[in-house]
C-alpha cells in the first residue's frame, strides 16, 4: 500500500512539474513576442537620436511603451490560477520584460541628455555673447532650458530610476569654466586696449613736441604756402628742382640720364658730367 502511494506521489509531482514547465514555456513565448514588438518602437527612437535629434516628450512616450508591452504580456500569457508557483513564474517574467524594454530606452535617454546639454551650452554661448547679458543670466537661461527639456525626457513611472542630476551638474560645471575663461579674456582685452591707448597718447605727445620744435626752428607758425619748381638744363642731364613747404626752402640738383639714352651712345648721357660720367646730387635747405 505504501509503495503504491509513493508511486502515486511521484506521478503527481511529475504531472505538476510538467504543468509548470508548460506554463513557463507559454510565458516565455509571450515574453519573446512582446520584446520583438517593443523593439520596433525602440528602433524608431534610436534612428531619431542617432541623427542628433531630440524626441519631444521622450519620457512620456517611454512610459506609454512600457505600459503597452506589459499589458500585451498580461493578455497573452496564460492565467496563473492563483497557483503560487505559477504566480512566481509570471512575476519573474514581468520583471524581466520591464528590464528588457527599459534598458535600451535608458541608453537613448542618456544620449538625448547629451544632446540637450550641447544645446544648452549653445544657448549659454549665444546669450553670453550678447553685451546686454552677463554670464550669470546666460547660465540661468541655459540651465532652465536643460532642466525643462530633461524633465520632459525622463520617465515618470515609479521605480524607473531615470535621473538627470549628474548631467545637469556637469553642464553647470562646464558653464562655470567657460565663464572663468571669458572673464580672463575680457581682462586681457581691456589691458591690451589700455596699453594701446597709452602708446597712442605717447605718440601724439611726441608728434606735438616735434611740431612745436619745428615751429620754433622755422617760425612760430608754419606757412600755408607750398611751392615746387623743376628745370632741366637744355642739352644736359642736369635737373634743378626747388620746393617751399612749412617755412622751409629746398633746392636740389640731380644728374638724370636722358630718356633717349639708347640713341646717345653707350654711356647714355648727352654730355659727360664729371669723370666717368658719375652722377651728382646736391640738396640745400635754407
Amino acid at each position: 500500500m505504501k509503495f503504491h502511494l509513493l508511486i502515486l506521489g511521484v506521478v503527481v509531482s511529475m504531472a505538476l512539474a510538467s504543468v509548470l514547465d508548460s506554463f513557463s514555456l507559454e510565458c516565455h513565448k509571450a515574453y519573446t513576442s512582446c520584446v520583438e514588438n517593443a523593439q520596433k518602437d525602440i528602433s524608431e527612437f534610436t534612428s531619431i537620436v542617432d541623427e542628433g535629434k531630440c524626441i519631444p516628450d521622450f519620457g512620456e512616450k517611454c512610459d506609454s511603451l512600457c505600459s503597452k508591452v506589459l499589458d500585451e504580456f498580461t493578455s497573452s500569457a496564460p492565467d496563473s490560477d492563483d497557483d503560487p508557483e505559477k504566480v512566481a513564474v509570471f512575476d519573474g517574467k514581468v520583471k524581466e520584460l520591464s528590464r528588457a524594454v527599459d534598458s535600451p530606452l535608458q541608453v537613448l535617454y542618456y544620449k538625448q541628455l547629451g544632446l540637450l546639454r550641447e544645446k544648452a551650452l549653445g544657448r549659454y554661448r549665444s546669450h553670453s555673447a550678447d553685451s546686454a547679458a552677463n554670464d550669470y543670466e546666460a547660465m540661468q537661461v541655459a540651465d532652465a532650458f536643460f532642466a525643462k527639456e530633461a524633465e520632459a525626457a525622463t520617465r515618470g513611472a515609479a521605480g524607473a530610476g531615470w535621473d538627470y542630476a549628474a548631467e545637469q551638474a556637469q553642464l553647470q560645471s562646464t558653464m562655470n569654466e567657460l565663464a572663468a575663461r571669458n572673464k580672463k579674456l575680457a581682462e586681457a582685452t581691456q589691458k591690451a586696449q589700455a596699453s594701446q591707448q597709452s602708446i597712442l597718447q605717447y605718440l601724439q605727445q611726441q608728434q606735438a613736441q616735434i611740431q612745436a620744435l619745428q615751429q620754433q626752428l622755422y617760425g612760430q607758425q608754419g606757412s600755408p604756402w607750398q611751392l615746387a619748381l623743376a628745370y632741366r638744363v637744355p642739352d644736359t642731364s642736369i635737373n634743378l628742382s626747388g620746393a617751399f613747404q612749412d617755412g622751409r626752402t629746398s633746392i636740389q640738383m640731380t644728374c638724370v640720364p636722358d630718356s633717349s639714352r639708347q640713341y646717345l651712345g653707350q654711356h647714355g648721357f648727352t654730355y659727360g658730367v664729371g669723370p666717368g660720367n658719375l652722377g651728382l646730387s646736391v640738396n640745400l635747405n635754407l
